[in-house]
């Protein structure tokens, strides 16, 4: 019944739209809803006050500085993410992009999202962990670094040089499997919101890592932003298995160590 809902709907879009206006112009539109939704209650949260005792750091940013992440993203977006979508299509195209119904079996939606997922979170650890060598981060890198309080928003926040790095994460899974546009649109709409989670700054009881076991969220991202860069760890986008694989998550682990050995956090 959800397959046929959504096949009315994108019948419906194919129909009114080029292939290429929805892979372009259709997906820049449902990146920018979900971020903004997904990001703004956050900042909603810390103006407030409003769930203040799962807050992660008690430092909360400036009305200037909340305005600031915003404009930048705003012109980021347009002058950098959606020029990335129109130039890239061909390639997508190339590699096996389609619209046409039927849509895919769950089975190979979901196996695609996976791999999406790990693909990503891997390229993304080493990419990441270059960007913390003492050149890239004070010249690109600092950028995404000067909210050592992150709140959701922040997520996408970075200089337009690591857009493109680190974007090529995430593109990167799509671009070898060539999947159908509702998977596209899935898989950005998962990956968006587990980003603007990981920053979001709160860590609540009804948090993803509280339920996944390999999932890092909010409360590993967040240390990664207030400890000095060349101590930070915490590298992965997703998981954390890679840094307790390569041992960049020392600080993170002792830190977790002494707030359960005495009762409180830091």
């Amino acid at each position: 019944m959800v397959k046929c809902h959504i096949g009315v709907r994108l019948d419906y879009l194919i129909t009114h739209f080029s292939e290429f206006q929805l892979a372009t112009v259709g997906t820049f539109l449902i990146h920018e809803s979900v971020f903004f939704l997904s990001g703004l209650p956050s900042i909603y949260f810390e103006r407030s006050g409003l769930f203040s005792k799962y807050k992660i750091q008690k430092k909360s940013n400036t009305p200037e500085g909340r305005e600031k992440c915003i404009m930048r993203l705003i012109l980021y977006h347009v002058c950098v993410n959606l020029p990335v979508m129109l130039i890239s299509y061909p390639t997508f195209r190339f590699m096996g992009l389609r619209s046409s119904l039927p849509l895919p079996h769950w089975t190979v939606i979901v196996s695609q999202i996976i791999f999406y997922f790990i693909l990503e979170d891997f390229v993304f650890y080493w990419g990441h962990r270059i960007l913390h060598t003492k050149w890239l981060y004070k010249h690109v890198h600092s950028v995404h670094h000067e909210y050592a309080t992150p709140f959701g928003l922040t997520s996408e926040y970075a200089h337009p040089a690591e857009i493109l790095f680190l974007g090529f994460a995430t593109i990167i899974g799509p671009a070898l499997t060539g999947p159908h546009l509702f998977t596209l649109w899935l898989w950005m709409i998962l990956r968006v919101l587990e980003t603007v989670e990981a920053h979001s700054g709160y860590h609540f009881p009804w948090s993803p890592s509280n339920f996944l076991p390999l999932y890092g969220g909010s409360d590993f991202h967040d240390f990664h932003h207030r400890v000095l860069y060349t101590k930070s760890g915490n590298y992965a986008s997703t998981f954390i298995y890679m840094d307790w694989l390569f041992g960049t998550d020392q600080g993170y682990r002792k830190l977790k160590a002494l707030e359960e050995v005495e009762g409180k956090k830091y």
